[in-house]
């Protein structure tokens, strides 16, 4: 590198710390360290202002499936571009929104009859981010119960180790401390379940003897309190930024049954697990489950501009029909909602899992990646390793007997992230859990070259 782009990689470094506060990240630390500024994305790659290119081991935080820059969707933008970048929802309607709203009902868990109920997604709501998508959800749940002259369901039912998103509501039906106690006193008042977290039961049970305890007290409190409940929210199967903490099998369709049973409703937040994550198009269908309302995000783009979706079904919809005077409109919007060029990069991206039979070519890596987990679960210092389709955790312990955890303070998850950085490979742990996330493109090469980078500076880090 020439004298002068060292000193622009420089000069760009003083003023990212000068100017810009980082997401989730303690400043004081950043301030300290040397950034990665990133220039360059192809495939499952991407590459820092220095030239070295990494694995994206985390897909950009969660958002990437088909790999960076990818040509079908570029095309899509640059083809939207020239008619229109952007005209609002409000009152209007635009041609990629339409388009895309057909292919997400056409792709949504399949239509499912329940007793004398029918269940089926058939309406999409849009906004940009998946803190949106709740948002939208919560309040759609809140006013659908309204608009039934039901008055008292002002509540929701979550689970703890929950997240659901950074925005008030979102937090409200939240459940992980570190992320959310410092707000509390600025929430509305939900009730809380426990979290099926086999590894580390709330409820010190072992999985030869549970019976999903964990259920019959999220059961007992919608006996206790479904007049007041206006939804059940959960992230089905997988509650991510919780710890990667992976549900056993027939949890999701017994909470199904339970709001069925005391007439709630419920929300599925696939903003994390949607779009092929799992090893299926929707992480609900693993267990045949067609929520009351669906929040995507993430992935929903390929990573490639702001877009959220929540779906619902004709049931609730229909609720909010009704003459103008009687103010049932649905009074939520965003000046971005239905944004025609992250409309267009969606229905590519969408596209691209028929074209290139994205759910068929990731069973391989899934695998690979089982495998490769199992090699990691006999490492001393590794507690538990879970996964569902290309989602994986992998908790990191002081004493793997006990199940002790490292101190948060020793950043334990954080060192082996910055020996990953060292061989090449890009991934953000949560506390003491690394994260697997990589775009579901990627080559079984390339993931085999990435678990063993991790296996390798899990056990650089541990055995220090």
């Amino acid at each position: 590198m020439n004298m002068n782009y060292l000193e622009e990689i420089k000069k760009l470094e003083e003023l990212d710390k000068k100017y810009i506060w980082h997401p989730f990240t303690q400043m004081k630390d950043w301030l300290e360290e040397k950034p990665i500024i990133i220039t360059e994305g192809r495939d499952c790659f991407i590459k820092d202002i220095h030239g070295k290119w990494y694995i994206d081991g985390v897909s950009s935080i969660w958002v990437n499936i088909h790999g960076h820059r990818k040509k079908e969707i570029d095309d899509a933008i640059k083809k939207q571009l020239d008619k229109i970048a952007h005209s609002t929802l409000l009152g209007l309607a635009n041609i990629p929104s339409i388009k895309l709203a057909e292919k997400l009902i056409q792709i949504a868990p399949k239509p499912l009859a329940f007793k004398s109920r029918h269940f089926a997604l058939t309406k999409v709501f849009y906004s940009d981010n998946g803190s949106t998508a709740v948002e939208v959800a919560l309040k759609m749940a809140f006013q659908y119960w309204i608009h039934k002259g039901v008055k008292n369901k002002h509540s929701f039912l979550s689970l703890k180790n929950a997240y659901h998103g950074d925005t008030i509501g979102a937090m409200s039906v939240g459940g992980i401390d570190i992320f959310h106690k410092t707000f509390e006193p600025l929430f509305f008042k939900t009730f809380k379940a426990p979290s099926p977290y086999c590894y580390r039961c709330e409820l010190e049970k072992t999985p030869s003897e549970c019976s999903f305890e964990c259920l019959t007290e999220m059961e007992d409190i919608l006996e206790k309190h479904s007049d007041k409940i206006a939804a059940v929210i959960v992230e089905p199967i997988v509650q991510a930024a919780g710890g990667m903490i992976v549900w056993p099998e027939g949890y999701l369709k017994r909470v199904r049954e339970l709001c069925n049973k005391h007439n709630v409703l419920l929300i599925a937040d696939e903003i994390a697990t949607g779009f092929g994550r799992t090893g299926k198009m929707f992480a609900c269908e693993h267990e045949d489950v067609v929520p009351d309302i669906m929040c995507l995000s993430k992935g929903i783009t390929n990573g490639y501009m702001p877009l959220a979706a929540t779906l619902s079904t004709d049931e609730i919809y229909d609720t909010f029909l009704g003459e103008f005077k009687d103010l049932k409109t649905f009074f939520h919007g965003h000046s971005y909602t239905g944004n025609p060029l992250a409309c267009a990069a969606a229905i590519a991206s969408i596209d691209l899992f028929e074209k290139e039979g994205t759910l068929k070519s990731i069973q391989p890596k899934i695998a690979l990646l089982e495998k490769k987990l199992k090699e990691i679960a006999d490492l001393p210092n590794v507690g538990n390793v879970r996964n569902k389709g290309l989602i994986a955790g992998i908790e990191l312990v002081r004493d793997k007997f006990s199940k002790e955890p490292y101190p948060w303070e020793e950043k334990i998850g954080w060192k082996v992230a910055y020996k990953a950085r060292e061989d090449g490979v890009l991934i953000r742990p949560l506390g003491n859990i690394i994260v697997v996330m990589p775009p579901l493109a990627i080559s079984v090469e390339n993931l085999n070259r990435l678990m063993n980078v991790i296996k390798k500076a899990i056990l650089s880090v541990t055995n220090n």
